[in-house]
């Protein structure tokens, strides 16, 4: 286990091996059986995913504890952890593509103002991060990061549920431990997510029909959450052009929750979805914070 410091990065021995070994053998045995190699081309991940680095390395102030999480030998993926209260839920939070985790050092704290702790992770090459993004890793490392955090938070003594969030590509990681994940997660928030992968690749310039993918080789968002038995929180911008409002809409249809709820942001688009609904947005949130509390 990593802490990185304005010094660089020291070993700390908060998790014990034998835990770590544990957490590992467990994110091997849960990871979805889905295959997404397809997806893998350079095709397609040269649209897809934007890494870029954090260029100041260290909190530098920061209200958050950056993580290290190892993903496989001699790779790890960055978090960064928003400390409010040991006994307050937590969100684990999968950004969208071309972001980092250091987007969300002012938005963590606000999230904070709900009632939880919030922890942004980062794609392999991103910020922090080491490696280079596949789907395939991505969703496969959410397995890992999810089996980390919930050992790393138990030995910090936080005692709340753990909530799963995702924001566009994010959506994605996050609706797989829904779907696959129930007993160790009590609840999911869906941001600007897709339903189908296809229709996506298409916007961002891929052309899955001549690759010869069909929506049986994506990633499978709108099947999984119709398996995703968790209480469940759908935000969607009304002027969404990138992922359009009825993605949000499918999704909640097929949705297995029985407590769900949909919020469309009027007048908000992709981008702007935070900053243009914030009152509605954070009244959403920590009505459905609120909701979850009393989960384990």
């Amino acid at each position: 286990m990593y802490e990185i410091d304005e010094g660089g990065k020291k070993e700390i021995s908060v998790v014990s091996s034998a835990l770590l070994s544990s957490f590992e053998e467990r994110a091997m045995n849960d990871t979805s059986p889905r295959d997404y190699t397809l997806l893998d081309r350079p095709e397609i991940l040269s649209v897809l995913f934007h890494p870029r680095p954090e260029i100041r390395y260290g909190l530098s102030g920061q209200s958050g504890k950056d993580l290290l999480i190892p993903v496989e030998d001699r790779v790890s993926v960055a978090a960064r952890f928003h400390h409010l209260d040991v006994d307050g839920p937590t969100i684990l939070f999968f950004h969208g593509n071309g972001e980092i985790v250091a987007d969300y050092d002012d938005i963590g704290p606000l999230f904070g103002s709900t009632g939880v702790n919030f922890c942004a992770v980062d794609y392999r090459g991103y910020g922090l991060s080491t490696g280079h993004p596949t789907v395939s890793a991505m969703m496969s490392d959410a397995h890992v990061v999810l089996d980390y955090m919930t050992a790393w938070l138990e030995v910090q003594g936080y005692r709340g549920p753990l909530v799963v969030m995702g924001r566009s590509l994010g959506s994605a990681p996050a609706i797989e431990l829904a779907s696959s994940r129930t007993g160790k997660l009590a609840g999911l928030i869906v941001e600007s997510g897709f339903a189908r992968t296809m229709p996506l690749l298409r916007l961002i310039g891929a052309d899955p029909q001549g690759l010869g993918l069909s929506e049986d080789n994506g990633c499978g968002n709108l099947d999984k959450i119709g398996s995703a038995d968790l209480p469940t929180l759908i935000i969607h911008a009304r002027n969404d052009f990138i992922i359009p409002v009825s993605d949000g809409e499918a999704l909640l249809e097929a949705s297995a929750a029985r407590n769900k709820r949909l919020v469309v942001i009027p007048g908000a688009d992709h981008n702007s979805i935070f900053m243009v609904g914030f009152a509605l947005y954070m009244g959403a949130l920590r009505t459905f914070i609120e909701s979850i509390k009393g989960r384990p």
